[in-house]
Order: C-alpha cells, then structure tokens, then sequence
C-alpha cells in the first residue's frame, strides 16, 4: 500500500490567515487552523477615512508560523508525509523590502511608519497616480501596457501604490530597494531566499496588477516608468523579467522555516498566488464557469482556451493572464471593491448605540454576538419584503467600483427613502445593489464574446446567506452552485502544492482527485427575476448619475 501524502494550502485573507492540512488523494481536509492579525484587529496603520488600510509583515509572519505549526502537531501525521506548500494571499498588496531583502517595517526605524507596511489589497490611497498611469498609457506614443489589465489600472494595484508611498515618504523610498507582492514575499520566506533576482515570482500577481506580459518581455518599459518617476526605473531593475505559474515549486522548505514549523526540508513550496485565484482551483473551475470569491470584496475568476479568447481583450476587468489559475488556459479576472463589506458597514451604522452609550456595559464578546444578531435579524425580515419598484435603490460603490471599468473615486448612494422606510428595507436594497453590480460583471463578459454558462459561489457571503444567494440567482437568472468545501481558496492551494510537489500531473488531475464538490444550487425565481429587471434599470441611472456627478 502507498504511503500516504498530505500537502498544506496556506490562504491569507483581509483578517486572518488560516492553514490547512489535506490528503492529496481525496482532497479530504484533516485539520485547520486559523489566526487572526493582532494588529489589524486593533485598527493600527490605518485610517478607513482616506481610505488607508495597511498591516504590518509580523501579522502573516506571526500567522504563518502559527497556524502551519498547529496543524501539524495536532494531525500526529509523520512530518516526511507532508510533502508540499502553497500559499495564497490578498492582492495586490505590495511590501516594501531593503537591500538585504528584509521587510522595512521589520526594520526599528520604519517599524510604525504606514507607508512601510504591506499597502492592502483595499487601500485607495493611490486614486491620482492610478489616474496618471492612465492617462499616460493612453496618451505617451507607445505600447498601452494596461491593455491586457481591462484597458485601466486601478488604485488597488502595484505600480499606482508604490508611485504614491514614493512621493509621499522618502524614507521608505530611499530605504526601498525592491517590492514583493504579498503572495511573493511569504513564498520567499519560506524557501530562505537569498538571490531576488533567481526567485520565482507569480504569475498571477504580476499579470494582473502589474502590468506584466510576455509580449513586451515582461514588465513595462524603462520609458513609460521613466515618465511617471526616474525612481520606477530603478526599481524595475530589482525586480524580475519571467514569472511562473504555480504548479511549479518555488524551492523547498529552508531550514529556518523547516523547524519553525516542524516540517522537513524536502517539502516543495509552491509558487505563490492570489486568493481568488486559488479559490477557483479548489471551486472546481472549468471553461465558460464563472467562480465568484464572496468575502469582504469579490474576485470573480474564469478560464478561457487560448483557441476561445483569441484576440479578444476584454475592456474595463482586472485582467486576463495566461496560466493565472490553470497553466495552459487564459485566466480572467474581475471583482467588486465592497461585497460583504458594504453590508458589515450597514451593521456598524445600526449598531452605533451599541459601541457609544457606555450605560450598557457590554463586553466585546456581547457586543460581537449582537452585532451577528443585527445581520441575522436584518436578513430575516429583509427576505419577507416583495420586490417593489417604488423600493429603495442603492449602489454598491462604498469603496469604490472595482469592475466594470475601475474607478476607485465613486461612492455608494442611496435613494427612494420615505417615513416608512425601515432598517430591513435599505438592508434589501444593499444586497439587491451588490448583485446588480455582479449582473454588471456578468453582461460585461457576455457583451465582449466571453460566454458564461454556469455560476459557482464560495466564500464566506456563499455559504451563509441563503438570501443574497438566491437573490443574485434571481438578478442574474442562472442557477449558483455553492463549493462543498468551506476554505476553497486554501484547497487550490493544496491543488497546486500537490502538483509542484509531483504527486499529481497537472492541475486539472489535481482538481480531478481532491475536489470536494458542491453542497446545494439556487435556481432564479422567474417572477421575482422579472420585477428584478426594473430595480436593475433603476440601478443603472442611479450610478450614470453619480458617476457624471463625481467627474465635476
């Protein structure tokens, strides 16, 4: 009988990072751990009012170490049988490192400073220098290096964050011999790098928010970066040509890290990669299937044959790489800046009496149950209310609109109030906005040849609300299926670990072998999808309204 091999899928997310142990034959999870960022938690680095949202390093450095040791001991599994790692991270969300490759903010000097933090994924500090990338691709006279990224770079990605932290803090600037993606840097940890240049950097990362592609030898120009700051050309040199998939090992374990985590030094360490990405390996994702990541945002992922795509570049999404989630296939990419998001502040504004009038004396675990009671109770009777023209009308746009067309400027809006208006039925009107922006995704795609024939759902939002399921069944009239596993991100990759690691051939014989399958479907309402198609147009003079508001 052969022995038995197990692989560890490493999935950080905005709060937390949870560690997974799962049987590389049958995908089975053996145990988990997760640990939540002590920092974060207590709002450091941060300032939701800008719109500034960093973590410090330690947070996933601390996370990491934590969670892969416990799994480990507690499965009594003989270590030699754990044969490989994959990480998946937020993105973009870049890290600033010096000459010895060590985070800045690791570093005494630069250990509160924000601008030498990892820049989240959700920071849109940088809206003016993603407008002038933009404006420079289209307007400098030679290649347009975003057209492979829907045509327009967001504030949300690499290149626009560093050119902010640069021009407002020239410590970190100087100190800043290079940037890693988040997903880069944890991968490097691991596997003790010590030559940047030899390193294998993800594909996905720097396809998707970093303007690379193979056509034009890997990273934009020296003469474009020239335009925008003399010191991205320096930076670029620091930084890498090729990147790879991550099927492929990045290198195996160092000592360091081996007994840090109680591991062997004979286990391959993936190529790192994004979250949503590997969360549509472990959906089971295949061509014309739309997996949608629902958390705090949303990542929507599709895989296309390079046959299908053609030339086709779809305008206005995050991007579409090849090998980014499948080696072999073109990876699609779009999202929504606020998902669950939008709805956690909803319940923090209702909740305002219960974090201000001191008199009630709750600790923060009551406080905690209550406000999940908030939700619950807001869901219930949101679900009892008809679908109404004369409803409430909201836009998702809280924190900016992420796809179609990146504009991290937008703001959410609300109209159609009256005296009779309750807490549950702006509650409705939120999770109606939320799937009218994912329709917008969904004809976005269709409208550009790319055919969506199926939709799967995971993520927290996936699994927990039967109501906004079957609500973005009945907006986007097509069934939503809902993946069996409840960390499909961090089964991906396991996936990928696997493959890397040899025990399976490829990634689809991965997903083939360790998919865990789907738990339920939702199937539209075809009344409730017709009354649907009237709030939907509501929704779409809502936001043409907004928008030309926010341009003046």
């Amino acid at each position: 009988m052969a022995k038995k091999q197990y692989v560890i899928g490493v999935d950080f997310g905005t709060d937390s990072v949870r560690a997974v142990l799962i049987d590389a034959q049958s995908g089975k999870a053996l145990t988990d751990h997760v640990h939540s960022y002590s920092r974060w938690k207590q709002g450091l680095y941060c300032d939701p009012a800008e719109n500034q949202f960093r973590q410090h390093p330690l947070d996933h450095i601390e996370g990491m170490e934590k969670s892969i040791k416990l799994i480990v001991e507690d499965s009594g599994i003989n270590k030699l049988n754990i044969n490989g790692i994959c990480v998946d991270t937020t993105g973009s969300s870049p890290v600033p490192i010096d000459i010895h490759y060590t985070p800045l903010a690791l570093l005494p000097e630069f250990d509160s400073n924000p601008n030498a933090m990892m820049i989240l994924w959700k920071d849109h500090t940088a809206v003016k220098e993603a407008e002038e990338i933009n404006h420079l691709s289209k307007n400098w006279g030679g290649e347009d290096f975003t057209k492979y990224e829907g045509g327009i770079y967001s504030s949300e990605w690499f290149w626009a964050k560093i050119l902010h932290i640069i021009r407002h803090d020239h410590k970190v600037k100087n100190a800043g011999f290079s940037w890693m993606e988040h997903c880069d840097l944890m991968t490097f940890l691991l596997v003790g790098g010590d030559d940047l240049h030899a390193f294998k950097r993800s594909r996905c990362a720097a396809g998707h928010k970093a303007m690379w592609h193979d056509s034009w030898g890997g990273l934009p120009s020296d003469e474009f970066l020239r335009q925008l700051d003399p010191y991205l050309v320096t930076l670029k040199a620091n930084l890498y040509t090729e990147t790879f998939t991550s099927d492929e090992a990045a290198g195996t374990l160092c000592n360091e890290w081996a007994v840090r985590l109680g591991l062997s030094q004979e286990v391959a360490v993936s190529v790192g990669t994004f979250d949503a990405h590997a969360g549509a390996v472990g959906a089971e994702v295949e061509e014309f299937t739309l997996v949608r990541v629902m958390g705090t945002s949303t990542c929507d992922i599709i895989v296309s044959s390079r046959e299908t795509v053609g030339n086709t570049m779809v305008h206005g999404i995050c991007g579409q790489v090849d090998g980014s989630v499948i080696p072999g296939m073109i990876g699609l990419e779009a999202g929504q800046s606020a998902f669950g998001d939008l709805l956690a502040w909803f319940r923090d504004l209702v909740a305002w009496p219960l974090n201000n009038l001191g008199a009630l004396n709750l600790s923060s675990e009551q406080l905690e149950r209550l406000k999940e009671e908030i939700i619950v109770t807001l869901s219930c009777q949101a679900e009892q209310i008809q679908v109404d023209e004369s409803a409430p009308v909201a836009l998702d746009w809280i924190n900016g609109r992420r796809t179609p067309d990146a504009n991290q400027s937008l703001k959410g809006a609300l109209i159609n109030l009256s005296l009779g208006t309750g807490a549950h039925h702006i509650f409705r009107a939120l999770v109606e906005a939320i799937c009218f922006g994912s329709k917008q995704i969904v004809e976005r795609f269709e409208r550009e040849g790319v055919k969506i024939q199926s939709v799967v759902g995971i993520g927290g939002v996936a699994k927990k609300s039967p109501f906004i399921m079957q609500t973005l069944s009945d907006i986007l009239e097509m069934p939503i299926k809902i993946a069996e596993s409840e960390q499909a991100p961090a089964l991906g990759a396991a996936m990928y670990a696997a493959v890397a690691a040899g025990i399976h051939d490829s990634v689809e014989d991965a997903i083939k072998a360790m998919g865990n399958g789907f738990v339920t479907e939702y199937y539209p309402d075809p009344e409730k999808s017709a009354a649907y198609k009237h709030l939907y147009e509501k929704y779409n003079i809502l936001g043409s309204f907004i928008e030309k508001s926010t341009a003046t």
